[in-house]
């Protein structure tokens, strides 16, 4: 920015100074001259042109230039004074630095003096800014200062010019040559801000009032920061109004505010008990299901400490697990057993998992938790694992005692066919032998669904081999294409097979052909029969599902309960040759 010079000429003789003010002008555009006849004169107009710099002649009636720079300096103290005089000694010179003169040149009748004169008032008036700038700067940073703020600002209400210190230049992407006007700031600000920060800066200029806003500004190098604003006080400064303001960077707070708001949204959707503790350790939120599990009213658990529901020794152990979190090497969690002393009953073990609340630097700002009963874990697991055992004996017991009667009649029946032979006969033996099958499946699947897998490396080729070995194939044939090893429950992956081949021969006629390949990340199992139609991809392997008259529905239900807990996936698609073809996906393979 191009700064105007005002600069007041005083001399007795008027000639002189319109001459001097000619040549300043042609040597600089920035000169803008008041003129005086004689000390008298340049008192009483000083207060009105407010001067960037005084030029004085010496020898003038009444009040010599000597006088006149003593009597300027009672008010002006720091004003720029050049003492351009045609009467030069050595005593005029001692008197003027005495004075404290700017500055002293003598007058000469070529173009070069006021050519330097000229350069001596640039001089002059640039090194009085800055150590204005800098006076200003200092009391800018103690505004800072008191106000816990990373910058301030001054702006002349009138010439809408700011001055900004560092800090604040550095957070809004100032450059720091030259000052910017107020328009260039708000450039800065969202338009709908824009008219709300002027009515702002209104108020405190004509009220004095403090006034507090926060505003969103992108950068000038296109970074979005938002800023808290204080305008603290108003002035009248020799061009105008001038308003004082302080600014805080709240960016990371407003961000932290907002993770705050997620953390509580994600607290109010969670079925356990969640508590918040602050840096000095008392509880300020915790929710419902805590509030549930303690027996305390809310407003008695906040501001509460954690010994009011755990005794010495469970409060201690939290403090020494906090302190794991809060090193430098700790980890981001921790898990750990606490007993909790409710209002009233029995006290209640939980697991308590705890993390820090996220903080910048060094400034801790609380813990937050989540208490799961595990009692309630127990009595879950005791009582599936009882209902697992009443399943298995019920399937035992369903399997013998349907066993023998059917087994029994099936040989009747048989003497009775050989004896007089009779298609019913046939048919109610075909019958029966389709009982058999199913409660064959079935205590398959209450077994395997109650039983742990235990998983070890398998050659895949040996075991398709040994399972085509269980099923009645006279007429059809298994192909094995370069198996690979897998990681899987020997038994149940047998199992699978077995009711893979045998749905093949049922659905493919007794001479089907069954392949078994490798794929990227598992196996398939394929045969060149009639294949499945797509539509019933997925109702295949629901219970009971079958398509002949003596199928049980179940086979292709164990082949997928075995690939469920083992983790994989299975996928069901039309072989090359028109047949069935189950490919199974997520299978650990092993080198």
């Amino acid at each position: 920015m191009k700064y105007e010079i005002n600069v007041l000429l005083v001399d007795d003789n008027p000639a002189i100074t319109d001459l001097t003010a000619s040549f300043l002008k042609r040597e600089d555009d920035r000169f803008r001259i008041q003129t005086a006849t004689g000390a008298g004169e340049g008192l009483s107009v000083i207060n009105n042109c407010h001067p960037d710099c005084i030029v004085s002649d010496f020898d003038m009636p009444e009040m010599d230039g000597i006088e006149f720079l003593q009597t300027v300096r009672k008010e002006f103290s720091t004003l720029p004074f050049i003492l351009f005089t045609g009467k030069g000694s050595e005593a005029v010179a001692s008197d003027a630095i005495a004075a404290d003169v700017t500055d002293y040149l003598q007058k000469g009748s070529g173009p070069e003096r006021y050519k330097l004169l000229s350069n001596r008032i640039c001089n002059a008036v640039e090194a009085e800014r800055k150590t204005k700038r800098a006076d200003r700067q200092e009391q800018l940073i103690k505004l800072t200062e008191r106000t816990d703020s990373i910058g301030s600002f001054e702006l002349n209400t009138e010439t809408r010019e700011l001055f900004l210190t560092n800090g604040l230049r550095n957070v809004i992407g100032f450059p720091d040559q030259g000052d910017p006007s107020l328009d260039d700031a708000l450039d800065l600000f969202h338009p709908d801000d824009r008219k709300e920060i002027q009515q702002a800066i209104n108020s405190t200029s004509q009220t004095g009032e403090q006034i507090q806003g926060s505003y969103g500004v992108e950068t000038p190098s296109g970074e979005h920061r938002i800023i808290g604003v204080t305008l603290k006080s108003a002035a009248t400064g020799k061009n105008g109004k001038i308003v004082y303001g302080a600014v805080r960077d709240i960016t990371d707070r407003r961000e932290r505010q907002q993770e705050l708001r997620e953390y509580e949204t994600i607290i109010k959707s969670l079925t356990d008990a969640v508590y918040v503790i602050s840096e000095t350790g008392r509880f300020t939120h915790v929710n419902d299901e805590f509030v549930e599990l303690v027996g305390y009213e809310r407003e008695t658990i906040i501001g509460a400490t954690p010994s009011l529901i755990k005794d010495d020794d469970t409060v201690e152990q939290a403090e020494q697990q906090l302190g794991r979190l809060l090193s430098t090497t700790g980890p981001e969690t921790v898990i750990f057993e606490v007993t909790i002393h409710p209002r009233n009953g029995d006290p209640i073990s939980c697991e308590d998992h705890m993390g820090v609340i996220p903080y910048d630097g060094d400034t801790f700002d609380g813990s937050v938790g989540v208490l799961r009963d595990i009692t309630e874990r127990k009595e879950y697991k005791q009582g599936l694992e009882a209902q697992n055992e009443r399943l298995e004996e019920f399937s035992k017991l369903v399997s013998h005692d349907l066993r023998n009667p059917l087994s029994v009649a099936k040989g009747h029946l048989g003497l009775v066919q050989v004896a007089e032979g009779s298609e019913h006969l046939d048919t109610a033996i075909n019958a029966i032998e389709r009982s058999q099958a199913l409660i064959n499946d079935l205590r398959t699947l209450a077994e395997e669904g109650a039983q742990q897998s235990e998983f070890e490396t398998i050659d895949l080729t040996e075991v398709a081999k040994n399972s085509w070995e269980m099923v009645e194939t006279p007429q059809a044939s298994l192909s094995t294409r370069e198996l690979p090893k897998i990681k899987a429950d020997r038994s149940r992956l047998q199992q699978l097979l077995e009711n893979l081949y045998q749905n093949s021969m049922e659905h493919g006629g007794e001479a089907v052909t069954v392949s078994i390949g490798a794929t990227d990340g598992g196996f398939y199992v394929v045969d060149n029969g009639v294949g499945i139609p797509e539509a019933k991809h997925a109702e295949i392997f629901e219970a009971g599902y079958s398509t002949i008259a003596d199928g049980t529905g179940f086979g292709l239900q164990i082949v997928e309960q075995v690939a469920e807990d083992h983790g994989w996936v299975i996928a069901v698609s039309e072989s090359e040759k028109g047949g069935a073809r189950f490919e199974f996906t997520s299978v650990e393979c092993v080198d």
